[in-house]
């Protein structure tokens, strides 16, 4: 078991950073939408999902 870790070792080293990575990704994402952040660059007046995205809130909130 020992000498199989070893031999691969490089691959679960970058499997490890890369759960990781992706691990922050989405604890960043759900912080964000917990804060009521957009993943859009664009403001919500012109957006097509408007009164799905933000359904407690006024539809013109870009303006």
């Amino acid at each position: 078991m020992l000498t199989w870790i070893m031999e691969n070792m490089a691959t679960i080293i970058i499997s490890v950073i890369l759960m990781i990575v992706v691990a922050a990704i989405i604890a960043s994402m759900v912080r964000n939408k917990r804060k009521g952040k957009s993943s859009c660059g664009c403001g919500c007046a012109g957006c097509a999902m408007n009164g799905t995205c933000h359904q407690g809130k006024p539809e013109n909130m870009g303006k």
